[in-house]
């Protein structure tokens, strides 16, 4: 099991306020698999994998339709990153993993 693997609890820093979402990982190889759900919904995802790297993008249909660029890396129990989010910038993530 790779450090990225598990459940963590996230926080983007948007525009729109903080955005909490709860992130499932199970990597195998270069690619993973998993679950974001938060206040907008939940929704199957899946990405790329390099070492305690993922990376994945993501449909967002509220408060419009876009697709989320997201790159996060696991160290120990905590994760950072950034939610790309077109021509309206990036924002950072950070995550705890849950318990």
């Amino acid at each position: 099991m790779a450090d990225v693997d598990g459940s963590w609890d996230c926080v983007v820093k948007s525009p729109l306020g903080d955005q909490k979402m709860r992130l499932t990982v199970k990597s195998e190889g270069a690619s993973w698999s998993g679950n974001v759900s938060g206040a907008m919904g939940s929704s199957d995802i899946a990405g790329e994998a390099s070492g305690e790297t993922i990376s994945w993008k993501q449909q967002m249909t509220t408060p419009m339709p876009m697709t989320l660029d997201c790159q996060a890396t696991a160290s120990g129990d905590t994760m950072t990153g950034t939610v790309g989010a077109g021509a309206f910038g990036s924002f950072p993530l950070s995550a705890t993993r849950a318990a």
